[in-house]
């Protein structure tokens, strides 16, 4: 029996974008938190709290790109020219993040200042890109003989605003319960409170968005069983698992809290993003240029597929094995002195 390349790949690549999401969020809503800081020293330990992690979780982005642009060449083809401008957004804010992550801790007064906004700024501009990328993915891509067709501004509307500010409250939720299994003392009990806010931010804003994807494109509608009134009753109970669960993270994030948990917290919001991510998936599967190109038409040959397949084989477990054991070794709560840098 064969393999299913085509498939194997798409899997990988889902794989990669959910890790980049759940673990690189978590410390851009560190950056987006940063100017709610108390002091500059409280922002000193929320920046130790990801100095360990933050490159590793970079590394999922990478493969998730560079796996689309080898493996389905004909989708990174069609969805390059038509998010251009928030892909470059975002990754110029990463690099003013990561630039400013580095020379934060040599700035003296004035520089550390300097080097605080770009941090904090990075961060939200990136966390809007990626919101703009997101919402122009979801809205869908004109295209005409395989080859984007449509305007350069397309991914400009009011739906992937909506979705940039949902996804601003969702990585200030993570990072927020991050903070909260993290740190301890005055900060911890900040982080809570931004907890609070974030989440409730976060629960108004994905039952707007997810009413709101329902109306941005007629498949998504139908493929949950809403179309012209109607309601295909049979679909929307085999699919419900899936917003439950999200409704199962948020009740485990203020579950969490009420108790004054350190790690519930952060658990349930990874159950939130992971609902919405599924919804998505179930929304456009199998589609990887929605709503005209799917993972079999826009794949490489399977003899390339297969070769590249060998070196994620290897190359996979590796990145696996070092995020957890670089999450063990930096487990526990981050003082004031913890020094990674």
């Amino acid at each position: 029996m064969s393999l299913d390349l085509p498939l194997i790949w798409a899997g990988i690549i889902a794989v990669a974008v959910l890790m980049y999401v759940l673990l690189d969020g978590f410390d851009l809503g560190v950056g987006v938190l940063f100017p709610f800081a108390a002091s500059a020293e409280e922002r000193d330990v929320m920046m130790d709290s990801v100095a360990p992690v933050w490159d590793g979780n970079e590394t999922w982005l990478v493969l998730g790109g560079g796996g689309l642009f080898a493996a389905f060449p004909f989708a990174y083809a069609a969805l390059m020219p038509a998010l251009y401008i928030p892909i470059l957004i975002m990754l110029l804010a990463l690099i003013l993040r990561g630039v400013s992550f580095e020379f934060r801790l040599r700035g003296r007064r004035r520089g550390k200042r300097l080097w605080t906004a770009g941090f904090a700024a990075g961060s939200i501009l990136a966390t809007v890109a990626q919101g703009l990328v997101l919402g122009g993915f979801i809205q869908g891509v004109r295209l005409e003989g395989g080859q984007f067709a449509g305007g350069r501004l397309d991914w400009l509307t009011p739906y992937t605003l909506l979705v940039s500010v949902g996804l601003l409250a969702g990585y200030a939720l993570l990072g927020a319960t991050w903070l909260i299994w993290k740190t301890e003392d005055e900060l911890h009990g900040r982080a809570r409170r931004w907890a609070w806010t974030a989440g409730a931010a976060s629960a108004g804003l994905l039952a707007v968005v997810s009413v709101a994807t329902l109306l941005v494109h007629p498949r998504i509608a139908l493929r949950w069983g809403f179309e012209h009134g109607a309601f295909d009753l049979a679909r929307i109970a085999l699919l419900s698992p899936i917003p439950l669960l999200g409704a199962v993270g948020l009740l485990v994030v203020v579950w969490g809290l009420r108790r004054h948990s350190h790690g519930w917290p952060f658990l349930g919001a990874f159950l939130v993003f992971l609902s919405g991510y599924l919804g998505l998936a179930v929304g456009f599967f199998p589609n990887i240029v929605p709503y005209d190109m799917t993972f079999r038409e826009a794949a490489s040959a399977d003899n390339a597929l297969a070769f590249m397949l060998v070196g994620v084989a290897i190359l996979l477990p590796a990145i696996l094995g070092y995020t957890i054991w670089v999450y063990w070794v930096f487990r526990g709560k981050v003082s004031a002195d913890a020094g990674y840098h």
